[in-house]
């Protein structure tokens, strides 16, 4: 049975790689950093592990004494660069439009901070309803019961584990850096190849 009116709760959406293809600005932004600090950072590494909260991949490149600086340094060159590298992923408008049109409400659930993610919003021109920055994982979970969620939309093994412990529908997208049975071995029931396969799932729901 479709959804209609106000029934079934609000949808949350990851936002790197699941709404915004940030990839390009943030492997950038991690190059910068290496430069300006003469670290080897490793590129790659990076990529394969997006979506964690930026303190955490910084740990695996400087001593705890030395993360403070590198964010700053890290978000210095992402505000500079998000706006002209940040890109919408295929489908996102149509996902948000499709939740709004029976009266729910948008939520983003990211481990981005708020510096970095309302401008990566505001680059491609989409709003949600709610924001929620600097959580992942389990933290995420919280964030999903906190506000009755009926879904989460994630392209990350750690965002379908958190749909899973917080109960509600755990919707992968392989348009991040993990592949469908990635996402389904980490409980995803659903799959897309990319929120262009939103919309007509959440109408069958």
């Amino acid at each position: 049975m479709g959804l209609s009116g106000d029934t079934g709760g609000p949808v949350g959406f990851d936002l790197d790689m699941t709404l915004i293809n940030s990839r390009p600005a943030i492997l950038a932004s991690f190059a910068g950093v290496g430069r300006d600090t003469g670290t080897a950072i490793d590129l790659d590494a990076v990529d394969r592990r997006l979506g964690i909260k930026l303190d955490d991949e910084l740990a695996y490149w400087f001593p705890p004494d030395e993360i403070d600086a590198a964010a700053s340094l890290y978000r210095r060159h992402y505000l500079r660069l998000a706006g002209q590298m940040t890109t919408v992923l295929p489908g996102a408008h149509e996902a948000l439009a499709a939740v709004r049109a029976v009266g729910q409400r948008v939520v983003v659930i990211t481990a981005k901070h708020s510096v970095s993610a309302e401008p990566s919003l505001r680059a491609v021109g989409l709003s949600v309803d709610e924001l929620f920055t600097m959580v992942h994982g389990p933290e995420k979970a919280a964030v999903l019961r906190r506000v009755g969620a009926m879904a989460y939309v994630g392209d990350t093994p750690p965002d379908m584990a958190a749909a899973v412990q917080a109960g509600v529908w755990a919707v992968g997208v392989t348009t991040g850096s993990f592949s469908g049975e990635d996402l389904a071995g980490a409980g995803a029931e659903v799959v897309l190849g990319s929120l262009e396969g939103f919309p007509d799932w959440y109408r069958s729901v």
